[in-house]
């Protein structure tokens, strides 16, 4: 066989430009990964049950439109290629939608019972509403990293540069948005009178700024994009398409993996709670340098190891890169919970700030490695099914990842609700709580109940859900040797293809 040259790559504008797509997309899923449920929680005082039973029915739609979308995308044939028409219009109507999730009324026992359903009921469609626009544009955005090369290197270093840029945009959205919008909230506060409804307007306000930003940054890939891979001829049904992911036994490992350490999203969503509360109780106090500090580990980790797991992949086999990733990480997470039982009001000294920078760090560079090891290994089971079968599935797989994200993000949301049930920290009582901050009450020296759960459930729930993940891995089938092989057939595959067509004309 021999040796493919490889031409057949993107420009450093186009690289650029998706980039920043990323960077945007990921403002966006963070304005409702983030945002939107600590609005829910401790703004609107939605019922912790309520808020983790609805995120579950979206994800249960999500199992089923995921692929579905995945397939529509693969059976798109346009001018501009089969992803980009789908990243020229989406933008828009995410960012209505999002705007949408945060116009509601707030949750009261003082309600009447009908005006408490219909903010329930609001709550939960425009955020299935949100999940659905948002798979239109997340599956087509990840599905076009395959699409704008056919070199490995180049494949797997847009995959690694999306993550960190992913990281960048969500950090500003992670690090940002709460105190922005209770700094607003506060700023309005004595123009509308009531605290509550300030708060509530803040949050709307920053929520829209944010998604404005974020989705015109999102709509740059669409516009500056090219698809040059070229589509495989054969096209499932979305039946064919569901045995079509089970069968294909790197994408399924994969798959079982990304979903059984769901539970790591947990610090994602319980973080800004747990910054917000037990450093700066509630918003009396300045919490930003240790925001800075343990944000910080977690990010400075992620994008270092989301830049060297490419590497890695040079030098040691994918699956022992996954697979001691995620045992390090699982330590790391770990260890968190066990320094807070050690020293539980003694977080903000300086020396348990030290411990814990590392801490976050070891987490959060476990978390960067598995990020992008999962859409390099994605990207490899694509190029394994057109091999064998003469399919390119770019959006049904990639869409699996997306819906992988998406579950675990309901996982998360469901475990953290019953948790948060159990213990009280739910409705009204949140609005007791604040309402004691607001007093002069210490968060973590009068409500160590509620301290203890969040640092628990940012620490053990991700650590269990990350040792097990190991075990679908354990016997990952593919080898660095067979994935250059296969690629290295495909390019040359195409190679002849192009060539005789130009011969035949």
């Amino acid at each position: 066989m021999s040796t493919p040259i490889y031409k057949n790559t993107y420009t450093k504008k186009e690289r650029n430009m998706y980039l920043i797509g990323m960077a945007g997309q990921n403002m966006i899923y963070n304005i409702i990964g983030t945002g939107l449920y600590f609005y829910y929680q401790s703004v609107i005082f939605l019922p912790a049950m309520a808020i983790s039973i609805f995120m579950a029915i979206a994800r249960v739609w999500d199992a089923i439109n995921d692929p579905m979308m995945g397939t529509f995308v693969d059976k798109t044939h346009t001018k501009w290629g089969k992803c980009r028409p789908y990243l020229l219009f989406c933008p828009a109507v995410i960012f209505v939608i999002t705007v949408l999730c945060f116009v509601n009324g707030r949750y009261s026992e003082a309600n009447s019972t009908a005006t408490n359903v219909l903010i329930i009921v609001w709550a939960a469609i425009s955020y299935i509403l949100w999940g659905m626009a948002y798979t239109v544009g997340d599956i087509p955005l990840w599905g076009i990293t395959s699409l704008m090369t056919d070199d490995e290197k180049d494949r797997s270093s847009i995959l690694a540069l999306a993550r960190i840029a992913g990281g960048v945009g969500a950090g500003v959205v992670l690090l940002c948005i709460i105190q922005i919008s209770q700094s607003v909230g506060n700023a309005l506060t004595p123009k509308v009178g009531n605290s509550e409804s300030a708060m509530q307007y803040g949050f709307i306000i920053i929520a829209a700024v944010f998604a404005f930003v974020g989705c015109a940054l999102f709509q740059l890939v669409g516009i500056f994009t090219r698809e040059r891979v070229a589509q495989t001829e054969q096209q499932n049904s979305i039946k064919d398409n569901f045995k079509l992911m089970w069968s294909n036994e790197p994408f399924r490992k994969v798959l079982i993996s990304s979903v059984i350490r769901s539970p790591i999203q947990l610090l994602m969503s319980v973080a800004m709670t747990l910054l917000n509360y037990y450093f700066g109780n509630f918003g009396h106090k300045d919490y930003t340098l240790y925001l800075i500090v343990l944000g910080g580990a977690i990010f400075i980790a992620q994008f270092a190891m989301s830049a060297l797991a490419p590497k890695l992949c040079e030098k040691f086999e994918k699956k022992t890169v996954y697979n001691v990733s995620t045992a390090v990480s699982a330590v790391a997470f770990a260890l968190i919970f066990v320094v807070y039982l050690i020293a539980p009001t003694d977080l903000d000294k300086p020396l348990w700030v030290v411990v814990n920078f590392i801490l976050f760090g070891g987490a959060g560079a476990g978390m960067g490695a598995l990020n992008v090891m999962q859409s390099i290994l994605i990207a490899d089971a694509v190029d394994y099914e057109e091999y064998h079968h003469g399919i390119r599935p770019d959006g049904v797989f990639f869409s699996g990842q997306s819906f992988a994200t998406k579950l675990s993000s309901g996982i998360a949301s469901i475990i953290q609700g019953i948790a948060f049930a159990i213990i009280g920290f739910s409705g009204d009582k949140v609005a007791a709580c604040n309402a004691a901050l607001d007093a002069g009450a210490s968060f973590k020296d009068d409500f160590p109940q509620y301290a203890m759960m969040m640092f628990f459930l940012c620490a053990i729930p991700p650590a269990i859900g990350l040792l097990l993940s190991i075990i679908p891995m354990k016997k990952y089938p593919l080898t660095n040797e067979d994935n250059k092989k296969i690629l290295a057939s495909l390019v040359e595959k195409r190679q002849h293809a192009t060539a005789n067509a130009e011969i035949g004309e």
